[in-house]
């Protein structure tokens, strides 16, 4: 076995439906004033009982079921995410705990809305290493809990949920190599911090340099799996904000492609918002097994990550 694949997907989003219309309740906003700037019409909230870990906990159970695998068969759990609210045990040891597995490896990465592009790199990278056989990936977001909802900026942007990928060894590569990087001098334009932590960003920086600096990063993504854009079946950007994700898409050149936008359902879930988004794809059949697609994940830090992987 020389490289890896994406063997399943799954995602999982809370019951509770928060709309436009809900949020005009909260802040001096509107349905119309919400989707002209962000293209958002609903977004999934936890509820105080339902921590991360139980959000990727439930995808990864649906993504292990499509694979046709059961929880002892990983050795390897990668968690992407950004609002864990404990230092230890990580979110991975205890979505392995809620999934009785009995001793995988288990880890955190924070990357924010690129988390799960860097966890997919790296559990292909441990796959092809001969570290891991299969590796469970997740990104899960509550970012509900570090929202400041009397800001109207940033709380009309936000949902929670999880998405699951099951990555194993394969004979012929399904994950492209992946292009990863950061711009660390301007790492402040996306923020969770204080106590209590709180989400805050610049978002006209944030715009210009995701729809002006990224696309050829991404191209470039394409590249080294030896496509052109227009090749590409699917693009799955991360789900910030509908006035992001389309010009970036039309600027990559992907012209055949289907473009993830579950952000308007949605909302922006961070590190769960490509699994999620690209999970609801294969479920919809909108996406059919060995298409290449393209996973772009950018954000916070502003890091990026992204790669082509065949459908499964």
């Amino acid at each position: 076995m020389n490289g890896s694949r994406i063997a399943a997907v799954g995602h999982y989003q809370p019951a509770k439906v928060l709309t436009n219309e809900d949020l005009a309740g909260l802040v001096d906003t509107s349905d119309e004033w919400i989707r002209s700037r962000v293209g958002i019409r609903t977004r999934h909230i936890a509820g105080p009982d339902e921590p991360v870990d139980e959000l990727a906990a439930h995808a990864a159970a649906k993504a292990l079921a499509a694979a046709g695998l059961a929880p002892a068969d990983i050795d390897l759990v990668l968690v992407a995410t950004s609002t864990a609210v404990d230092r230890s045990p990580n979110m991975a040891a205890r979505v392995a705990a809620r999934l009785g597995m009995p001793q995988p490896a288990t880890m955190d990465l924070n990357v924010v809305c690129a988390g799960f592009t860097h966890a997919l790199a790296t559990a292909d990278h441990a796959v092809r290493a001969g570290g891991a056989s299969r590796v469970l990936v997740v990104g899960a977001d509550k970012m509900s809990e570090v929202t400041d909802w009397s800001d109207r900026s940033t709380c009309v942007l936000v949902g929670d949920g999880a998405g699951a990928a099951v990555v194993e060894a394969a004979e012929e590569s399904g994950i492209g190599p992946v292009l990863w990087g950061s711009v660390p001098e301007m790492g402040n334009a996306v923020r969770i911090e204080g106590t209590p932590p709180r989400f805050a960003q610049e978002g006209q920086s944030v715009y210009r340099w995701a729809t002006t600096q990224l696309p050829p990063i991404a191209r470039r993504a394409c590249e080294r799996a030896g496509l052109e854009p227009a090749d590409l079946a699917v693009v799955v950007l991360h789900q910030a904000n509908l006035r992001i994700i389309e010009p970036l898409a039309q600027k990559i050149g992907a012209v055949n492609a289907v473009v993830a936008r579950d952000v308007t359902e949605s909302g922006n879930t961070s590190a769960a918002s490509i699994p999620l988004a690209f999970s609801k794809l294969v479920e919809q059949g909108a996406v059919s097994t060995g298409d290449p697609v393209l996973l772009f994940g950018f954000g916070g830090n502003l890091s990026y990550a992204g790669q082509v992987v065949r459908c499964p």
